[in-house]
């Protein structure tokens, strides 16, 4: 057996778990997602957005505040830091890059749900992984169409 540490899937989150939990990073994916047009948003329309309740916003921003990730000050808006402008973005591209993956490989059904679960579980190599075949096959559009063919031919 090779020489590798082998952890539970709850093992291998926690060992790679950076400052913010899952739903902290969607948190502010979604702030900055709704951010992007005015420089703010509410709380009411972050809850919305997620569908959760008000007091589970407050509480999430609340730990953001601390972060220094956003601004928030009660019935406020809620603004993003130089940061967590920066932390959103990068996020709001991970999933995007992982959208047009699935998209790629003609995945149609929970899409969503699929992106919201890997986008989480997946490290920077992967990432960059991802990004390079999705360039290479957009750099060679006769491969791509011979690929397309053969997951055609799968089904």
């Amino acid at each position: 057996m090779p020489e590798y540490e082998f952890f539970t899937f709850r093992g291998y989150m926690r060992k790679d778990q950076e400052l913010l939990s899952a739903s902290a990073e969607d948190y502010m994916e979604m702030i900055y997602r709704l951010s992007e047009e005015n420089g703010f948003t509410r709380v009411n329309d972050l809850a919305s957005a997620l569908n959760v309740q008000p007091p589970s916003v407050t509480k999430m921003i609340q730990k953001l505040a601390d972060l220094n990730l956003i601004k928030y000050e009660k019935y406020g808006v809620i603004m993003l830091e130089p940061n967590g402008i920066e932390l959103g973005k990068t996020l709001l591209n991970r999933h995007n890059l992982i959208e047009r993956f699935l998209i790629f490989l003609n995945i149609k059904d929970g899409i969503l749900e699929g992106i919201e679960k890997m986008e989480h579980t997946m490290s920077n190599e992967i990432l960059f992984g991802i990004h390079d075949l999705i360039d290479f096959f957009n750099d060679n559009p006769e491969i791509m169409k011979k690929f397309l063919t053969y997951r055609c031919t799968k089904k």
